[in-house]
């Protein structure tokens, strides 16, 4: 199937392939961060303080999906169940049976079973330890990891869209559309983002979509002159011109003729806004000025190993799992710009051998 689908590809399309796939670093960094992220999208599956499915007295549960009141098993509160009560595992165990995730803590569990005081070391119940508020730091990278992709997810792909968009207007455009456009990005890429931030923290309370349109205003100002110099380029070449002849309005010659030859440079710069925006909303976490207190947060952790020097387990897990994500990425990112680089692709080109056809035969 993955063959068939490549042949239908146009021959640019699978050189550029064909490159990235020569970039071994590359290609096994893609399928390596597609892996880990996908382990993260089913983080309540590995990561949960609640069972999976369980049986009692004869009944199907599943907590995971239904929050069900510890009356629901010889409990005495119509509140939701504590499945780490000792009180309800023992019930668990005489009338039934119970199927846990591989780490029975989520990233807000307090672990109040706990003999050691936190933070906790690694251990066979703690894999790499636990925070100063007894909480599984693994199930809190689980989450975090899932929660960083998601918010650099997002605010590329809207960073992605108004830098096209502004930057294709003023490309097209001109004149005096150039003129001003750059005179208003000029002023408002000067506006200090990080103290615009720590203001308004102050004010309200920041939460992932406050953050992400804070940062919205901002993040797409790297893709504007990228943009506008492809689009300025591309005005003046014949095909557009004609174009122009036939009648097509800006709208359509923009869509159909331009963007495709300015998205090639564009898309090379889309991991390192990625990586940007993880790295940002990471520092803002460790400042104090990121997401919720409680949130699962890679950031949080960082500040975490700070200030706990004499649980080493804490900073070197952040450490970790920071690089090894943003690795991965910048390794993707390098196999991007290799794939769109013309020097790559002509080069594969020139040293790939010709199909045969039947004539050949």
């Amino acid at each position: 199937m993955v063959l068939a689908y490549t042949s239908r590809l146009s021959p640019i399309t699978r050189r550029r392939l064909a490159v990235f796939r020569g970039n071994r670093r590359a290609w096994v960094s893609l399928w390596v961060f597609l892996a880990l992220f996908a382990g993260s999208l089913a983080a309540e599956l590995i990561a949960n303080d609640k069972p999976l499915v369980l049986r009692y007295d004869g009944e199907w549960y599943v907590p995971l999906l239904v929050d069900y009141p510890e009356t629901e098993f010889g409990g005495f509160l119509p509140t939701g169940t504590d499945y780490h009560d000792p009180f309800i595992r023992e019930r668990l165990a005489e009338h039934g049976w119970a199927l846990w995730p591989v780490i029975p803590f989520s990233y807000q569990t307090l672990d109040m079973q706990m003999r050691r005081p936190s933070p906790a070391p690694p251990s066979p119940r703690h894999w790499l330890g636990t925070d100063d508020q007894g909480r599984d730091v693994l199930a809190r990278v689980i989450y975090g990891f899932r929660l960083s992709v998601a918010f650099a997810l997002v605010l590329t792909a809207g960073s992605l869209i108004l830098g096209v968009l502004i930057g294709g207007i003023q490309g097209y455009f001109g004149g005096k559309t150039d003129l001003i456009g750059q005179r208003l990005t000029e002023i408002w890429s000067g506006l200090p983002v990080l103290f615009l931030l720590i203001i308004l923290a102050s004010l309200v309370q920041p939460g992932f979509w406050w953050l992400l349109g804070i940062m919205l205003l901002f993040s797409w100002l790297g893709l504007v002159d990228v943009v506008r110099a492809e689009f300025l380029r591309a005005r003046n070449l014949e095909y557009v011109r004609a174009a122009k002849a036939m009648g097509l309005p800006p709208r359509l010659i923009m869509w159909r003729h331009v963007l495709p030859n300015a998205m090639v440079a564009t898309l090379t710069f889309v991991p390192f806004l990625f990586t940007g925006a993880i790295t940002t909303l990471t520092a803002l976490d460790f400042l104090g000025f990121g997401l919720p207190p409680g949130s699962p947060s890679l950031g949080e952790l960082v500040a975490q190993g700070k200030n706990n020097l004499h649980a080493p387990w804490l900073g070197i897990t952040a450490f970790v799992s920071l690089s090894l994500m943003l690795s991965l990425l910048v390794f993707i990112g390098e196999g991007l710009r290799d794939a769109f680089d013309p020097h790559h692709v002509q080069h594969a080109a020139s040293t790939s051998p010709m199909p045969r056809t039947p004539a050949d035969a």
